[in-house]
C-alpha cells in the first residue's frame, strides 16, 4: 500500500479519469502483525502476517453505485477494483442509494500524528512470554499449565479517499497479551481463568497486571460449589456487562432499526429503556482507548455519542445513509462493504446520578458476581431481547467469594437495564470500553 496518502490520492484521481469515472470513494486498511505462543518454557508458535484490503465504491451517471473489495492493493489492483465497481454499478440499487458522508472532508484534530511504536524483536517477545508463563505456573501448585497464551504486536494503517477531495490516513500500533490457565487437583474438576491486556507497545503493556489478574482469578475458582437455582441479585463485572450490552446493540443501531431488526423503532428516542442510574455513551476517541479510531469506513469523524442518558434512549449510531433517512447527522460508526453496516466501538458506561442507596461486595449477602459470560453467539436472541448464558463467577457473602460451578444466567435485556439498582462509581478499562460494576436486582440463575 503506498505510504503517502497525497500520492495515492493523485494516483487514484488519474486512474479514475482514465476510466471515465467521476465519483468514487475508497476505504483501505493494512495490518502488519507478529505473534508468539509458548508451552512450558519453550517456543510453541511464531506467526507473522501482513494483511491488506480495500473496498471501492463507484457511482455511475445514473446515480447507481457498484461496490467491490480486493486484497490486491497495488496500483494495478486498485485500477481493476475501480473498473469492476464501475461495471457493477449498472446493477446497483435505485432506492436508498448510499452517498458520500457530508462530513468526509471535515478536519480531524490529531489525525496527522504517527502513533506507531517501534517493533520488538521476536526473540524478546518469546522471552517475555516464557517469563510470564513461568511466573504463573509458580504462583500456585494447582496451576498445571497455561494452555492458551499469546503476545502480539500490530501496526495498522487505515485510509479513506473520495473524489470530492476527502483524504484521511490513520497509523498506529497495539500490543496485547493474554494468559489463560488450567488447574489439576485430585478429585476436582479442572478450573480455568485468564486475563487480557492491551496497550500501544510492549514497553507500555501491563504484563504484571495480567499475571496478577490471571493468578487471582484462577486461585479463587479452586474451591467451587454448586448453588441452588433461583433468583439472585447479580453484580456484572465491567467486561461481562459490556459484552451483554454489545450483544443487544440493535437497541441503538440505526441500520437495525430501519431494517426492522431492533428492539427500538424510529420513535423510541426519549423513551425510558433503563434505570435512571445508568448512562451509556459510545466514544471511539475516549482517553482510555489505546487504539482510537478517528474516522469510520465512510470517512466520517468519530465522536462521543450519547446513547442512554439517565435511563432514556437519547441517540442512535449512524452511517451517512441511515442519518440521511432519519434526518440527522452520521456519527462515525459505518463499515463499508457490500452493504454499509453500522456497529459500536468503544463504550463509556457511568453512573448518571448518586443513588439513594449504595451497595458493596464487602457487606452484601448472597449476591452473584459474574465475571465473564460465554456462548454469546448461541445464547442470545437479539430480536426478542432474551438471553441464557453460561458464566464464570462467584457467590459473595460479606466479601467472601466462592466460585460457582457450572451455572447459567437468563433474562430479558430491557428488564435487566430497568432493574439496575446500583452503578458503582469506580470504572475499569476493558477492551470494549470503560465501565464500572453494575448491580441488577433478581436474575434467574440455573445451576447445572
Amino acid at each position: 500500500m503506498p505510504a503517502e496518502i497525497t500520492t495515492l490520492t493523485q494516483q487514484l484521481r488519474d486512474i479514475a479519469a482514465e476510466l471515465g469515472i467521476t465519483k468514487y470513494d475508497i476505504y483501505g486498511s493494512s495490518v502488519d502483525e507478529t505473534s508468539v505462543q509458548v508451552d512450558r518454557g519453550k517456543q510453541k508458535q511464531v506467526k507473522a502476517s501482513n494483511r491488506s484490503s480495500v473496498t471501492v465504491r463507484v457511482w455511475n451517471p445514473a446515480g447507481q453505485v457498484g461496490i467491490t473489495s480486493t486484497t490486491d492493493t497495488d496500483l494495478d489492483g486498485l485500477k481493476l477494483a475501480l473498473q469492476t465497481a464501475y461495471e457493477a454499478s449498472d446493477f446497483g440499487a435505485t432506492e436508498n442509494v448510499p452517498d458520500f458522508s457530508p462530513e468526509a472532508t471535515t478536519p480531524i484534530d490529531g489525525l496527522d500524528a504517527d502513533r506507531r511504536q517501534p517493533q520488538t524483536p521476536v526473540a524478546e517477545l518469546i522471552d517475555t512470554l516464557i517469563d510470564a508463563e513461568k511466573k504463573l505456573l509458580d504462583a500456585h501448585e494447582a496451576i498445571a499449565s497455561v494452555p492458551y497464551n499469546g503476545l502480539a504486536q500490530r501496526d495498522f494503517d487505515r485510509f479513506y479517499i473520495n473524489s470530492d477531495g476527502a483524504s484521511r490516513r490513520d497509523v498506529g500500533s497495539t500490543c496485547s497479551v493474554y494468559l489463560y490457565t488450567k488447574t489439576e487437583q485430585e478429585g476436582k474438576k479442572p478450573r480455568s481463568a485468564g486475563a487480557f491486556k492491551v496497550n500501544t507497545g510492549l514497553g507500555q503493556l501491563d504484563i504484571a497486571g495480567c499475571l496478577a489478574e490471571a493468578t487471582e482469578k484462577t486461585i479463587s475458582h479452586l474451591d467451587y460449589k454448586k448453588i441452588p437455582s433461583g433468583k439472585y441479585r447479580v453484580v456484572f463485572s465491567p467486561e461481562a456487562f459490556l459484552s451483554l450490552l454489545n450483544a443487544f446493540s440493535n437497541l441503538y443501531n440505526a441500520q437495525s432499526i430501519l431494517d426492522n431488526r431492533s428492539l427500538s423503532t424510529v420513535d423510541s428516542l426519549g423513551t425510558d429503556v433503563a434505570s435512571p442510574l445508568l448512562s451509556v455513551f459510545n466514544d471511539a476517541r475516549h482517553a482510555d482507548n489505546v487504539a482510537p479510531d478517528y474516522f469510520d469506513g465512510e470517512g466520517t469523524p468519530t465522536r462521543r455519542v450519547p446513547l442512554i442518558e439517565a435511563g432514556k434512549l437519547t441517540g442512535f449510531l449512524h452511517s451517512a445513509g441511515t442519518a440521511k433517512r432519519m434526518g440527522t447527522t452520521p456519527t462515525g460508526h459505518a463499515s463499508m462493504g457490500a452493504k454499509v453496516s453500522v456497529s459500536p466501538d468503544f463504550y463509556h458506561v457511568f453512573a448518571a446520578s448518586q443513588p439513594e442507596e449504595t451497595f458493596s461486595l464487602d457487606t452484601a449477602e448472597n449476591v452473584l458476581l459474574i465475571d465473564d459470560l460465554s456462548a454469546l453467539h448461541a445464547g442470545v436472541n437479539a430480536l426478542q431481547g432474551s438471553f441464557s448464558l453460561p458464566f464464570d463467577g462467584w457467590l459473595v457473602n460479606q466479601g467472601e467469594k466462592v466460585s460457582v460451578d457450572s451455572a447459567t444466567v437468563a433474562g430479558d435485556i430491557l428488564a435487566v437495564l430497568k432493574s439496575i439498582v446500583y452503578v458503582e462509581p469506580e470504572t475499569e478499562v476493558t477492551m470494549g470500553g470503560v465501565c464500572p460494576r453494575i448491580w441488577v436486582d433478581e436474575l434467574s440463575v440455573t445451576c447445572e
